[in-house]
């Protein structure tokens, strides 16, 4: 028995380090023949269609970075140091400052405060400093072809042609994520068609240089994902040492006054404030043992972006540090 399992180790760790084998058992250029009938008979034009998928091949990497496995998980607190460090909160006040006018007027348009315009921004792209350098159309043809999640990246590459097809961008400036995220805010296609917005009226919706669209877009996104305008993320807060676990996550929520009544504080002792009607629920993205947080609507928001509440709790918190300016 032991000498199976190591032998199973040795081999697991062979397969780990040889060439990345795609899923997809028919070849990538019948595949693709395949794929630009369809896209055609989808109403892309066969100019676009054409010209967006001459030459493109799998990529290898894609495919690596798309299997590989997190060596460790990390604690909320070291996530939280990586992405609100101190050069970021600086950056995001100067560039609120910046911008303002255009911020500004977006946030009453949309009933989404800048500040949190401005947080997401940073935390997806570093504010439009790392966007992606892969092309997206070739990301979005590898994904779909290598078969394991074919159907998703399928549709998104049908997405990603629509929206060259609209003149939006051209195929060549289509950059991105490895995994098809495009622009300063990271839209999927999906999300650029049904969200993205043409902030500065000239008729295209341009996230990847015009930010009066990324700001537009980013607002619109939060705006038809629930956002109320007169609330906040949450607040930081210190729990009872009587609490059960079954009070923590999303799938609890109480009203403010509960909360209070089971001893909740602010972190100077004081009590929460109650709202009357505002329900709320408690996150410990590192467990009980680490930093808690009571969470409004607005929350769920931001989660409709990115369902990782360490996302999400980081969203909130530079976004209170933008404020600050």
């Amino acid at each position: 028995m032991y000498r199976y399992s190591i032998l199973s180790i040795f081999c697991l760790i062979l397969l780990l380090c040889s060439k990345v084998s795609y899923s997809n058992e028919i070849s990538f250029d019948k595949w693709l023949s395949d794929f630009k009938k369809e896209a055609i008979s989808k109403g892309i034009s066969k100019k676009t269609v054409e010209a967006a998928t001459k030459d493109i091949k799998p990529v290898p990497r894609i495919i690596e970075l798309d299997r590989k496995q997190p060596e460790g998980s990390m604690t909320f607190a070291r996530y939280k140091k990586r992405v609100i460090n101190d050069a970021r909160i600086v950056q995001g006040r100067r560039l609120y400052k910046k911008h303002k006018d255009i911020l500004d007027k977006t946030a009453r348009k949309y009933g989404v405060p800048a500040q949190y315009i401005v947080a997401l921004w940073g935390i997806e792209t570093s504010y439009g400093n790392n966007t992606g350098g892969f092309n997206v159309i070739e990301a979005l043809a590898t994904l779909a072809y290598d078969g394991r999640r074919s159907k998703f990246f399928r549709s998104e590459l049908i997405n990603a042609l629509k929206i060259i097809d609209a003149g939006h961008i051209s195929y060549d400036k289509m950059k991105g994520s490895w995994a098809g995220a495009m622009g300063q805010n990271q839209f999927m296609p999906s999300s650029f068609n049904r969200l993205a917005v043409d902030g500065n009226r000239d008729g295209k919706r341009d996230i990847w240089t015009s930010l009066p669209d990324v700001f537009a877009s980013t607002a619109n996104y939060l705006n038809k994902s629930g956002w109320i305008e007169d609330q906040r993320w949450g607040r930081r807060i210190i729990l009872p040492k009587n609490i059960k676990k079954s009070q923590i996550g999303l799938k609890v929520k109480h009203d403010l006054q509960t909360w209070k009544n089971l001893g909740v504080k602010l972190p100077d002792g004081q009590d929460i404030p109650v709202v009357r009607g505002m329900l709320a629920s408690v996150v410990a993205p590192d467990g009980l043992g680490g930093e808690t947080y009571l969470v409004y609507n607005n929350y769920r928001s931001i989660m409709k972006w990115n369902r990782s509440t360490y996302f999400a709790t980081s969203v909130g918190l530079l976004a209170d540090q933008i404020a600050q300016k």
